[in-house]
């Protein structure tokens, strides 16, 4: 595939994205400048964002970070952002709750301490806003004046309401056959939606034509030509986690796989706090939880492989349902290295665990989230998990977005408004 570029603003001066200073890629290592491209020069590998980190006391970065805004900003010195980024017109997300999760725990014998991290209360409820702001920074940078991406939902919404708070133009592009609620979302924001027979990756391959045709000029599409700068969003992700939990890092976490990217820029992001001095190195275990309707990297995973063979998707968990997910091989290796795995669960062990973590938690999840919650279940019953260990699990969105996964769920009784009719139901 031929290297796909959007011309930037005419100014050609170094763009102000903080510590960035090149983009990297990660099979040959070669560094391009900083620009709207995803793919490398050399070998057509995927890029990344290459930085210069502060360096010095980490007792004052920390205290830097601390005194921030109770938002992804606060992590500005880390992130490809200008250093006036709390300025700019934005939903501001992040800074969302670490819930200790204590009665789930006690049902499933954990022992060694139990956190949801809930992103659900991010301003479009789901950590899609995460990284849409951080690609919001860069698309106006590079002097974009509409905001693409192509969706399962989740991202359509997040960045149709970035873009308008922000003052761009949104057209986003999702896949026909996606749940009502995440529809409605998407298109409240009064940008342009559009709905694409065939599945996610089908709408994904249409928006990397549509870039390198000239109706595509101008547009910053936040997951294919401002995907670098948008993955960085998720490291903010592993930076709360850390920060949360007292500056230090967990034992192990469970992270719902898509595309992959998530994952492999928690990873990231836990590395440079090690690197940074803001946490103690230690030993972490990252599991990733699939969807058995869309299961290409468990598949590939439990089969001994690195190639991640891609699959149709056939889920309620459409959130997760990218069949060719790009960050794949990663994942594995990541998985891997840190003595992980990559589990997967069936759509009626995700409704399970919806009702489960809704039950135990109070904290409604979409199908993701069940996901997750369903794979952690997994790996304790085959003993991968170690139940003595501090373990975080991701909730990445609401489950008002997918309520007909839980359909049937109603009232425990109708009853006549009188006692007798109370006490004849059994609820007395």
């Amino acid at each position: 595939m031929a290297v796909q570029t959007v011309a930037p603003a005419a100014d050609s001066t170094t763009p102000d994205l903080g510590p960035a200073v090149a983009l990297s890629c990660r099979e040959c290592g070669a560094r391009t400048p900083l620009g709207p491209s995803f793919a490398c020069p050399e070998c057509f590998g995927p890029l990344e964002i290459a930085y210069e980190l502060p360096s010095g006391d980490p007792e004052a970065l920390r205290k830097q970070i601390e005194s921030g805004p109770t938002n992804i900003w606060r992590y500005a010195p880390l992130l490809p952002v200008p250093a006036d980024v709390a300025s700019h017109p934005g939903l501001n997300p992040g800074w969302t709750k670490l819930v200790k999760a204590d009665n789930l725990a006690a049902e499933l014998g954990i022992t060694g301490g139990l956190h949801i991290k809930d992103d659900s209360g991010n301003p479009t409820h789901s950590f899609k806003d995460r990284v849409v702001a951080i690609a919001v920074q860069a698309a106006r940078t590079f002097g974009f004046t509409t905001l693409s991406c192509s969706s399962t939902g989740n991202l359509a919404g997040a960045v149709g309401a970035a873009a308008a708070r922000a003052g761009f133009r949104s057209c986003v592009f999702i896949p026909h056959d996606l749940e009502a609620g995440k529809v409605v979302m998407a298109a409240v924001y009064g940008g342009e939606l559009v709905a694409i027979e065939g599945s996610y990756d089908d709408v994904n391959r249409f928006c990397s034509e549509l870039i390198g045709d000239p109706v595509g000029e101008g547009w910053g599409f936040v997951n294919v030509n401002l995907r670098p700068y948008y993955a960085e969003g998720s490291k903010t992700l592993a930076y709360e986690i850390c920060e949360q939990l007292g500056w230090r890092l967990p034992d192990q976490l469970v992270i719902p796989v898509a595309s992959g990217s998530q994952l492999t820029k928690i990873d990231k992001g836990l590395k440079e706090l090690i690197a940074l001095g803001l946490v103690e190195d230690k030993p972490y275990k990252i599991f990733a939880a699939q969807a058995t309707g869309c299961s290409p990297v468990a598949a590939a995973y439990k089969a001994g492989h690195d190639v991640v063979r891609p699959v149709k998707p056939d889920t309620i968990a459409k959130s997760l349902a990218i069949g060719n997910p790009a960050d794949g091989p990663y994942v594995l290796d990541i998985a891997r290295r840190t003595g992980g795995a990559v589990e997967d669960v069936s759509d009626a062990e995700v409704v399970d665990s919806i009702r489960l973590l809704a039950r135990t938690e109070g904290i409604f999840a979409e199908t993701a989230g069940g996901v997750t919650v369903g794979v952690l279940r997994k790996l304790l019953a085959k003993g991968l998990l170690d139940p003595a260990a501090e373990t975080v699990v991701l909730n990445t969105g609401d489950g008002l977005k997918t309520l007909d996964a839980v359909a049937g769920t109603g009232p425990t009784a109708t009853i006549r408004p009188t006692l007798a009719s109370f006490r004849e139901a059994g609820l007395a």
